[in-house]
């Protein structure tokens, strides 16, 4: 059974930093492409940025260009995503999704994820 779990959210200042993690189990981890969503309260889930199979390619949404970093440990079976200079724009719940895939490539949109977590809530004060 495939579980992702997110930790790392939480309260933070506007201009602080967060690093949330998404621990998988229950498939070979090196093998799935990596994506981090949130969703505001009110709005559509949106793409935060994604990471493919090795970590060699990264891509992110324009708003956090700059701001956030998308890492993975395929040792550890886990997928970071650093964010600093943080706004409270950002307040969102924070999920990862996996998704198998024998290409380098990165998807950006949630139909193209089979698996998803629970979430890790972000807020972000001014």
């Amino acid at each position: 059974q495939v579980q992702l779990v997110e930790s790392g959210g939480g309260l933070v200042q506007a201009g602080g930093s967060l690093r949330l993690s998404c621990a998988a189990s229950g498939l070979t981890f090196s093998t799935y492409r990596m994506g981090w969503f949130r969703q505001a309260p009110g709005k559509e889930r949106e793409f935060v940025g994604g990471i493919s199979r090795s970590g060699a390619n990264t891509y992110y949404t324009d708003s956090v260009k700059g701001r956030f970093t998308i890492s993975r440990d395929n040792a550890k079976n886990t997928v970071y995503l650093q964010m600093n200079s943080l706004k409270p724009e950002d307040t969102a719940g924070y999920y990862c999704a996996a998704d198998w895939t024998l290409s380098s490539t990165i998807a950006t949109t949630a139909n193209e994820y089979k698996y998803w977590g629970q979430g890790t809530q972000v807020t972000v004060s001014s």
